[in-house]
């Protein structure tokens, strides 16, 4: 057996696979090629054209825009905070909102702040 170079799990040879340099179990393999990207034009064209249908969001997604309404705009470390999520679970989550044009980042000075897309404020 050998371990995954980003998760240490203990990982049979022939499911490992190369990434960059780096031996990647299957999981942590997905984790880095298959992360929704924030600025993806296709997928905000997709998310525009299902507009006219109901928006079902996770339970997940939808405590970050009622924590932003309420709190808004946020930092990534006071979002993951106060909704105890990992950044890996708010930028996957986030992403599908950006697609949705519910919610968006902006930068204030040097720091990245999350907000809801319509939120004048910013």
């Amino acid at each position: 057996m050998r371990k995954c170079e980003k998760c240490g799990d203990a990982v049979s040879p022939e499911d490992l696979r190369e990434l960059a340099g780096k031996q990647l179990c299957d999981d942590c393999y997905l984790d880095v090629v298959a992360t929704p990207k924030t600025c993806d034009p296709w997928a905000v064209y997709g998310a525009k054209n299902t507009a006219s249908q109901e928006v079902i969001l996770t339970s997940e997604q939808q405590r970050i825009i009622d924590h932003l309404k309420e709190k808004g705009p946020l930092t990534l470390e006071q979002i993951c905070a106060h909704l105890d999520l990992t950044e890996g679970q708010f930028k996957n989550s986030f992403a599908t909102l950006r697609h949705m044009e519910l919610a968006r980042g902006f930068k204030r000075g040097e720091q990245v702040m999350y907000t809801l897309f319509d939120d004048p404020s910013s």
